[in-house]
């Protein structure tokens, strides 16, 4: 093993509040940063933080964000010999992580194989079902032929999933509650993969009912250490994207959460896993759990994990891009206390969460002890259409769960916005709500409960999770809407998970 060698700068190929973050911590760690901006980014806070700035292009991710030549050019500009690549954008891209390291640069994050083998829904399931990580019943391969189908079928039971292989954001999913209806949404979701993404294979899970969404951060080194740092609920979402999370979760035993971590653990070693990453499973309502997915980034919901563990994420990340071997042990790990996020969008939540825009004309986060705020945006600023609608991630953390849900809706109250709607409103009311505060829900919880939403019930974050809630509308009689996007090609239809 080679001596560890020091980052001398970091150039974060991204925007906003995790552009930020990053660039905090490289900052206390003495390691110059390098932003990146596009032409509605030029004043933004992230390129206003960083040692160096560097246009790219503009406003259209597309044309700025998501071209690898400039991201590569501007590091070699600025002579960056590391990039962060943040969440969103190019993250979970294995080609870009593989230009980068083919530059001479590192890149601080996992290797391309492991995001890739990730990346698809059947190669890591092929990859975890080698070390006992228990998946949702199912098949461990491809099925194109509706006949093989039909055979699994009768072994899974009804209600069951069709779920496209090369799927993502609930294309090529189907539900069938019965075996008659087999034959048609067979071919339905099969011709819908093959449109969506020239593949039409496709494999078949039982439907879970009452998911919740809990996930698992792991660390893991060049070293062969690999440690899981607990659990995140994730459960209340809307519209592909999460809202509210919490560590750890309010209903997980100690035993429970000890082998989710384990089987978290697993996961990262069947693939060679490096760097910072997340498991994520779905948790009946008879307390069983089963593999989703694994995420091969940072997540935007990882400050709760920093507070109940006192690790700075983005710190271990650079260490380990560094080449040294983690700085604790499992053993060393405990929780203390409890943490909730609350996702600040701009969204009108009274019209089926639809991304609102405007200026910012007073801004003004909470502060005090016990509360973190991680924003990318400032007073005056313009809050445009081209990107996530995430204004910033209200953090706080208590040594009680009771103690942290009094202290997010003390902070929710002090949180002044003027110029743009936002979904404070609705972090009051799904936080202070008794589902919540008994820990008695699941991923249905907005659908159920926010009049907002009872229209249109919205699909949660993960394919996995997503298709779980489809299939719950359906079966209750109330198909599943999207609020209406005008163009197919709107920058409102990428997802942050």
């Amino acid at each position: 093993m080679d001596a560890p060698r020091p980052i001398q700068k970091i150039l974060v190929a991204n925007r906003g509040e995790i552009a930020l973050r990053v660039m905090r911590t490289a900052r206390e760690m003495g390691i110059s940063t390098v932003a990146v901006y596009s032409d509605a980014d030029r004043e933004a806070p992230h390129a206003q933080f960083a040692d160096e700035a560097v246009h790219i292009g503009p406003a259209p991710s597309s044309e700025s964000y998501l071209v690898v030549d400039r991201i590569l050019e501007a590091a070699r500009a600025t002579g960056a010999d590391a990039i962060h690549p943040g969440y969103g954008f190019l993250s979970e891209n294995a080609a870009f992580a593989t230009a980068v390291r083919a530059a001479g640069m590192r890149f601080i994050g996992p290797e391309a194989h492991a995001i890739e083998t990730m990346g698809s829904k059947l190669a890591a399931k092929e990859t975890v079902m080698q070390r006992n990580v228990p998946l949702v019943p199912g098949t461990a391969h491809a099925i194109t032929d509706p006949e093989a189908a039909k055979e699994v079928a009768d072994e899974i039971g009804y209600p069951l999933l069709i779920k496209a292989s090369a799927g993502g954001g609930g294309k090529g999913m189907r539900v069938v509650e019965r075996a008659e209806d087999l034959a048609s949404q067979f071919d339905r979701a099969v011709s819908e993969a093959i449109n969506s993404f020239g593949d039409g294979s496709v494999f078949l899970e039982r439907f879970v009912t009452s998911p919740r969404h809990i996930e698992v951060q792991v660390l893991a080194d060049a070293h062969g250490n690999v440690v899981h740092l607990f659990e995140r609920e994730c459960s209340i979402q809307r519209r592909h994207q999460k809202v509210v999370e919490e560590a750890p979760s309010a209903v997980l035993t100690p035993a429970l959460r000890e082998e989710m971590g384990a089987c978290a653990v697993e996961v990262a070693r069947s693939c060679g896993y490096l760097g910072a990453g997340t498991v994520e499973f779905l948790l009946d309502d008879q307390m069983r759990f089963y593999f989703l997915e694994m995420n091969t980034r940072l997540q935007v919901e990882h400050p709760v994990t920093e507070c109940i563990s006192g690790v700075d994420l983005v710190r271990e990340q650079i260490r380990i891009a560094e080449g040294h071997p983690l700085s604790f042990a499992q053993s060393d790990l405990q929780i203390q206390g409890h943490a909730i996020e609350l996702r600040v969008y701009a969204e009108n939540t009274a019209e089926g969460f639809l991304p609102a825009t405007g200026t910012l004309e007073r801004y003004r986060p909470p502060a005090g002890t016990g509360v973190r705020v991680d924003d990318g945006v400032r007073e005056g600023g313009e809050v445009a259409i081209h990107y996530d609608p995430m204004l910033a991630k209200l953090v706080v953390s208590g040594p009680t769960r009771e103690a942290a849900i009094d202290r997010m809706l003390r902070a929710i109250d002090a949180y002044e916005v003027v110029g743009v709607e936002t979904t404070l409103d609705f972090g009051r009311f799904a936080i202070d709500h008794p589902a919540f505060r008994s820990g008695n829900f699941d991923t249905h919880f907005v659908g159920l409960y926010h009049s907002a939403e009872a229209e249109e019930r919205e699909l949660p974050c993960s394919e996995a999770v997503a298709a779980h809630l489809a299939a719950g509308a359906f079966l209750h009689g109330t198909a599943p809407a999207l609020a209406p996007v005008k163009s197919p090609a709107s920058p409102w239809r990428t997802a942050r998970v």
